[in-house]
């Protein structure tokens, strides 16, 4: 678990871009601090965000089919980071051929070793889903943030995933399951299912009082929340659980137990957040989350300070609201940051409250323009 050390700040600084998304060709010099991206909608300011997520994560944050983030028209993509400490990540596709993801020009044999190495938090307009979605948006929150910081939740989460569907297709064959095979899946399932359980346990039960405190200080201290995790695990060992609906289960051809189940409940008060909170409770809550992450991410073995990505935050809060997100984000508690937004007045609230280096680009149809360096 997370350690309370602050040692090295990851910093990206340089980032290029050939075929990404609407983006035929760009290459920026970024501030060390604060680079503020300015545009109209659809113009272009969240693929750059979504290009420094890729290069973090191995994939885009919106789009799981990697042929789909090449320009139309065009026949490959390319992005390179430039890192602090002479760290070079590069990724770049082919269509019709696989991705190549390299480290210092060093491919990875699994794309899972990098998950860590540069942590990033991005906030969103569709992290809305988290609150409105299904159970898996949740999962995939948690998963996400512990990944980052333990290099072996993802083989346990792979182990758990390969012996769930090998059960699932079991249950739905024609013919009848052999009752060994399918017992010892569900060993499988059991055994890395109770460890995936204990990693997101401990992850909420640490990562609540953070996120209630940035909650507490955006909001003014106008309402409280708090953080749900459910999950099957806690009904039992999980593989009495598992095996107790084995014969439902076949029934209706899937699994109903276990750790791909879990659930993380958001509470307004005594309330879920989903049925009771406002545009603006919602969008708080969700931003409340993320920098409660970043804070947790920053205390890991890592001890790496995450790369903040703020893709258009502001919309629907109150000025309250919005002068307690700039406050946070300007201070010395965050490393390099990277927002966008529509118009400078928020920016200019931001790069006003923070004595820090910043660079501004303008964005218009996937061209990118760095007017000012201060």
């Amino acid at each position: 678990m997370p350690k309370k050390n602050y040692l090295c700040t990851m910093i990206l600084e340089k980032l290029s871009l050939i075929n990404y998304k609407n983006i035929t060709e760009a290459s920026l010099e970024l501030s060390p601090k604060i680079n503020c991206l300015i545009g109209q909608n659809g113009v272009g300011k969240t693929n750059v965000l979504d290009a420094i997520y890729y290069l973090s994560f191995c994939h885009s944050a919106n789009n799981p089919i990697d042929s789909q983030v090449i320009r139309h028209g065009e026949e490959f993509f390319v992005i390179e980071g430039y890192y602090s400490d002479n760290l070079q990540i590069y990724c770049g596709m082919k269509r019709g051929s696989k991705k190549h993801f390299k480290r210092n020009k060093k491919e990875y044999k699994r794309l899972s070793e990098h998950i860590g190495l540069i942590p990033v938090v991005a906030v969103s307009p569709s992290d809305t889903l988290l609150i409105e979605g299904g159970s898996e948006e949740r999962r995939r929150l948690m998963d996400m943030v512990i990944s980052q910081y333990d290099p072996t939740y993802i083989e346990t989460l792979n182990r758990y995933n390969k012996a769930l569907q090998q059960r699932n297709t079991m249950l739905k064959a024609d013919e009848e399951p052999d009752i060994d095979v399918i017992s010892i899946l569900e060993e499988q399932m059991a055994s890395a299912g109770e460890q995936i359980f204990q990693c997101r346990d401990a992850f909420i039960r640490e990562m609540e009082p953070i996120f209630q405190r940035f909650y507490e200080t955006i909001s003014g201290n106008q309402e409280k929340v708090a953080l749900k995790y459910i999950s099957h695990c806690q009904r039992g060992p999980l593989l009495e659980v598992i095996q107790r609906d084995r014969y439902k289960d076949r029934a209706i051809g899937y699994s109903l137990h276990g750790v791909h189940r879990d659930d993380l409940e958001f509470m307004l008060g005594e309330h879920l957040m989903k049925r009771e909170g406002s545009q603006g409770q919602n969008k708080t809550f969700v931003i409340s989350l993320k920098l409660a992450q970043f804070d947790f991410l920053k205390r890991t073995n890592s001890r790496t300070t995450p790369l903040l990505l703020l893709d258009d935050i502001f919309d629907k809060l109150d000025a309250q609201r919005v002068e307690q997100i700039v406050s946070l984000v300007a201070s010395d508690e965050f490393g390099q940051i990277f927002i966008t937004d529509t118009n400078r007045d928020h920016l200019d609230q931001i790069l006003s409250a923070s004595s820090h280096d910043y660079k501004i680009y303008y964005v218009d149809n996937g061209e990118i323009t760095c007017k000012e360096n201060v």
